[in-house]
């Protein structure tokens, strides 16, 4: 008789995963009682040390939370500036599962005989996240990359997103500035989504199609009769990382076809058909000799709707030009609702600092964004000003667009990157209609197979 009972190492890393969830929770209602403190008996809080604490018991975890944190970290004001920093630091990477759990895992989605079916399995996985890792294979001369996700992530992500409530919680009982309603809406549909390996091998699908004119940018092919909704099997792309590259010494006109190359892989697919990758992190590309850029992952993918990239433009259009109602229209088309002309002055502030290096027609490296000095004190700035007027509730779509863009630019930051932002991003959007794009979007996604209500889900 089978029995129910998981492996002892299963249920090791379930207690050590209880265990440390006792850990965060602890910590969080160390924050709680600390903040409530601070805010009623005048007692001093030293955010900094706890941010510390706090970012130690998140990065124990090594799942899904941890993965939302670094997200937090890059979304303006959702995170008090101390508790931003330390969770940025945190990285995605996490020791691999061994062997036995390989085989074990491989052999639910495959069968028994899994291992039959590739000419060479590799027992050591090439790299290890937040919810799988990746092994390298062989099958009839086709070098590939096999992406297995880890035991029960569906129960592991429910309990990390009711950790990430109280930490909005806690966040919203001392600062109004920013509604997290939304960002965590958004944070749980996404993280989800992730989880469904079939829905990514759609989202290559549509990545194949997007950029199939676009000779420096690489998509993988899945194999489908080797994939499942937990296991995904793809084409392996030769590639070198970013940070290795950089040691090799490359010299500025380098430098700068990767920055464009890469520019492209993430605007072509937003401004022509209303998508974007959500997670420009270092280990989800690579580069090819010739500099063309390997996307690797397309778990975090987002649709837009047309009006919200018409948003994006007008507002660039509204800074060039100093047109106030314009903008109000932008923010209106993102979501913003019932702005007052003092909210949308503070946005602004924000937006010209965003929109610098597409507002001026010159070569010029990308803006410190909040990596640097100037970012952190002008986000300071809007914070107090948004507290000060009553707060603001971002919209759902904002979270994954904002994320993109702050990771692109500390991508363009490490390359020190000189280029003419504004040419690329006027390349782009010279004949941008709204309705032009909503029929892309739409023919795009049926022929992928992908839901055509995407966006608005």
């Amino acid at each position: 008789m089978a029995s129910d009972a998981k492996p002892l190492s299963d249920r090791s890393a379930a207690g050590g995963r209880l265990r440390r969830y006792a850990q965060v929770t602890g910590t969080m209602s160390g924050l709680a009682a600390r903040l409530a403190g601070e805010r009623w008996l005048g007692m001093e809080v030293d955010r900094s040390k706890h941010a510390a604490e706090l970012a130690a018991a998140l990065g124990g975890l090594k799942g899904p939370l941890m993965k939302v944190a670094q997200i937090l970290s890059t979304i303006p004001d959702a995170l008090p500036r101390e508790y931003a920093e330390e969770l940025a630091s945190l990285q995605a990477d996490a020791p691999p599962m061994g062997w036995l759990f390989v085989k074990r895992r491989m052999a639910t989605e495959l069968g028994p005989d899994w291992q039959q079916k590739f000419d060479q399995f590799d027992r050591q996985a090439v790299s290890a996240a937040s919810l799988g890792q990746v092994h390298r294979a062989q099958l009839g001369g086709r070098q590939l990359a096999v992406k297995l996700q880890y035991p029960d992530m569906a129960s592991a992500i429910d309990a990390d997103l009711r950790q990430l409530g109280l930490v909005f919680q806690i966040y919203e009982r001392f600062d109004k500035a920013i509604s997290t309603a939304d960002i965590h809406k958004e944070l749980s549909a996404r993280l989800r989504e992730e989880l469904d390996y079939q829905r990514e091998a759609l989202n290559m699908k549509l990545y194949q199609l997007m950029l199939a004119e676009e000779k420096q940018v690489h998509v993988p092919q899945q194999l489908s009769e080797l994939s499942t909704s937990r296991m995904l099997a793809m084409d392996w792309l030769d590639g070198q990382k970013l940070m290795g590259w950089l040691e090799t010494g490359p010299d500025q006109t380098q430098r700068n076809q990767v920055a464009i190359n890469m520019f492209r892989a993430w605007y072509v697919p937003f401004y022509y058909y209303g998508v974007i990758h959500g997670d420009p992190h270092l280990g989800n590309y690579s580069l090819s000799p010739d500099l063309s850029v390997n996307l690797l992952d397309f778990g975090s993918i987002r649709v837009f709707r047309p009006e919200f990239v018409g948003g994006v433009i007008d507002l660039w259009r509204a800074l060039r030009d100093g047109d106030e109602a314009l903008a109000v229209h932008a923010y209106e088309q993102w979501g913003f609702s019932g702005l007052d002309k003092e909210a949308v002055k503070v946005l602004n502030i924000w937006a010209g600092f965003i929109y610098a290096p597409l507002l001026e027609d010159r070569v010029r490296p990308i803006q410190a964004l909040r990596s640097g000095t100037e970012g952190r004190e002008l986000a300071g700035k809007v914070h107090e000003e948004l507290k000060r007027i009553g707060g603001i509730r971002p919209p759902r779509e904002f979270v994954l667009m904002d994320r993109a863009a702050v990771g692109l630019g500390s991508v363009f930051l490490h390359l020190q990157a000189e280029v003419n932002w504004r040419q690329l991003f006027e390349g782009l959007i010279d004949d941008f209609s709204v309705p032009a794009l909503k029929t892309r979007q739409q023919e795009a996604l049926t022929r992928t197979g992908l839901p055509e209500n995407l966006a608005e889900l």
